[in-house]
This record gives structure tokens, C-alpha cells and sequence, in this order.
């Protein structure tokens, strides 16, 4: 499979941002994408210019919070040789590279006071000056910009141009967070899984456990689709066995028993006392709350599932290794095999 960008969803808010920006790619306007990190304002700024009658054109991008504020004007603008130290030679900026295309601006909020004057202009009239030059060119560049910052709000305290704001906000475009996004994570997730299966040559792709799939669902995804494919690509790769259904998530790849611990103040060591990692309880993962004692109608079938699933849990934090399951779970081997048994999980 190759590993180009695509749009992935099916919930009715993803599909309705993505019309949006599909309508307005034709026309020669500004359009400005909102939304949380990881929720795709790339691929929708190459939608619209994929879409657009700039479509054989240059699609330059320009990330605004890369880059210094003593030298992002230079960069959108270009400079003239002299312009300031260091500026050995001329150099043509984004806006004359992106000539008759689409000029990218991710992160717009991070702009200073002077490069968004300048972008004024450049949006107003089509005419741009490199630094240290007084002489105006023409440039035929369509502008879009993304942020995640309230560039509203941002306009009435002063930090961005209101000016500004109301020339480039001729369309906008504001991305749905995935946690929003209704059944799109299960669809999200097979497509990673798929592809990164193909990348390791898996002879078949398994698709995930009941463990898995309760856990994806239950997540807030704060990173949004990024954070997701991140997620699936690393569940994958650290699944052994492709006959089994991948059943192991790790969200938060930091999360170690050997995680270094901050230094602890003379207050704090006084009155707290640390658990060794070795010697804590092992986490089992925690069930969604249920008022159990209106849900039950049997209280030893109802035991007997809940233990099940505590084995299930365990052994998929394990990757199916018996002993350090038993160990996890403060059992002997032969109490453990006696369990695994008993509900029928020594497959």
C-alpha cells in the first residue's frame, strides 16, 4: 500500500467539512482551516488546491511557528542581497515560489505584527516587496491558511489583525475532533492496521480484539487522527503473532515501571511515601462503571464473566506470556492454567 494522504471517514460532521472545503475550492478566494492538532488541515489545504484551477500549479507551504519572527517576512518575501547580516545573495521568498499556485500558511496565529502588514497587502493587492527592496512585484497566489488558535478572539485583544482576519476569512473551514467524529475511529483504525500490516509483510491482516476495540472506542484521542495512527501502526508493530487478532494498545508510549521519577522536594519526601515499581500492584485495565447491582441476574455467572475478562485483560498486557501473567496477577502458574482452563482460554 502507499502511504499517500487520504481522507478516511464516514460521520456525517467529517463529511460535511470536507463538502465544504470541496465547494470552495474552485473559486480564487481565501480560505482559512480551524482545528484542533492532528485533525488533518493539510489534507484539506491540498484538497482545495488539488480541486481548484490552480491544480497544476506550485502548492508551497510555509509552517509560521517553525520559523523565527526575525526572519519569517524574509522568508514569505525574499530578501535582496545586503537586506541584513547574513543575507549573502538574493533570495526569492514563499509568495514568488508559489506564483500561480497555492501559498499554505499553517499556524497562522504565530505571526508577528509586521509579517501579518505585510501579508495585508499582499492579499489586498497582489504585490509583494522583497526585504531590503523598494520595488513592488506582482504575485497571482491564493491563500490558505490553517491555526488552531481563536483568531477572533486574537483580533479583539490586538494580537492579529482584524483587518487581516476579515480578507482571509472568506471561507472557513473548521475540522470536527475525532472524538466527534461517530464511528469513524473503528474505520480510521482497520485502514492504519491494514497498512502498516502490509508494511511488516504480514501474510494476513487479523483486524482487532474485543480488548482493542473497547479501548479505541473509550480513548478522548487528544491528538486527534495523528495520534490515532500513531497508536494502531505501534499496536501493530509490536504484535507478534498474526494469527490472533491485535488485542494490545499502548497509548502513551512513555509509560514505563522504569519511568524516571522528578526530583521530589524536602516537603514532598516527608509526607509521601513511593511504592517501588516492582513492588506495586499491577494495573489491570480499568471497565467502564456500571451500576452492576441493577445489571446482574445471576451473581455467580456475573463473577465468573468479570474474571473472565480480568484473565482476557491480563493476558493481552502479558502478549499472551502465561508466567507473566501469573505474575501480574499475583498468582502461581499452576493457579493460572487452572483459571485459563476453567473459561476455556488455553487455546
Amino acid at each position: 500500500m502507499e502511504r499517500e494522504n487520504q481522507f478516511i471517514g464516514e460521520s456525517g460532521a467529517f463529511l460535511d467539512a470536507v463538502e465544504k472545503a470541496s465547494r470552495a475550492a474552485g473559486l480564487n478566494r481565501p480560505v482559512l482551516v480551524i482545528g484542533e492538532r492532528g485533525t488533518g488541515k493539510e489534507l484539506i489545504a491540498e484538497r482545495l488546491h488539488r480541486l481548484s484551477m490552480r491544480w497544476d500549479g506550485p502548492l508551497v507551504t510555509l509552517n509560521c511557528a517553525a520559523m523565527p519572527e526575525t526572519l519569517i517576512e524574509a522568508e514569505l518575501f525574499g530578501h535582496e542581497a545586503g537586506a541584513f547580516t547574513g543575507a549573502t545573495k538574493s533570495r526569492v521568498g514563499r509568495f514568488e515560489e508559489a506564483d500561480g499556485g497555492t501559498l499554505f500558511l499553517d499556524e497562522l496565529g504565530n505571526l508577528s505584527s509586521a509579517a501579518q502588514e505585510r501579508l495585508l497587502r499582499a492579499v489586498e493587492y497582489g504585490e509583494i516587496t522583497r526585504i531590503g527592496s523598494s520595488r513592488p512585484q506582482r504575485v497571482d497566489v491564493r491563500i490558505v491558511a490553517a491555526t488552531n488558535a481563536d483568531l477572533p478572539k486574537m483580533a479583539e485583544e490586538g494580537s492579529f489583525r482584524a483587518d487581516l482576519l476579515d480578507r482571509l476569512s472568506f471561507e472557513v473551514v473548521t475540522l470536527p475532533p475525532l472524538r466527534y467524529r461517530e464511528g469513524d475511529v473503528p474505520v480510521l483504525a482497520d485502514y492504519f492496521g491494514r497498512r502498516m500490516a502490509a508494511e511488516l509483510e504480514w501474510e494476513q491482516w487479523p483486524g482487532f480484539g474485543q480488548l482493542a476495540n473497547e479501548a479505541l472506542a473509550r480513548h478522548q484521542w487528544p491528538g486527534n487522527v495523528r495520534e490515532l495512527r500513531n497508536v494502531i501502526e505501534r499496536a501493530v508493530y509490536q504484535w507478534s503473532d498474526y494469527s490472533r487478532p491485535v488485542d494490545h494498545i499502548v497509548f502513551d508510549p512513555f509509560e514505563s515501571p522504569w519511568k524516571p521519577r522528578p526530583m521530589a522536594t524536602k516537603q514532598s519526601e516527608a509526607s509521601e511515601i513511593v511504592v517501588p515499581a516492582d513492588e506495586a500492584p499491577a494495573a489491570i485495565e480499568k471497565e467502564p462503571e456500571e451500576p452492576i447491582y441493577t445489571a446482574v441476574d445471576d451473581m455467580k455467572e456475573a463473577v465468573e464473566a468479570f474474571e473472565k475478562r480480568i484473565l482476557e485483560s491480563a493476558l493481552a498486557k502479558s502478549r499472551y506470556n502465561q508466567r507473566q501473567t501469573a505474575k501480574a496477577l499475583n498468582l502461581t502458574y499452576d493457579q493460572l492454567r487452572h483459571s485459563l482452563k476453567r473459561h476455556d482460554l488455553l487455546g
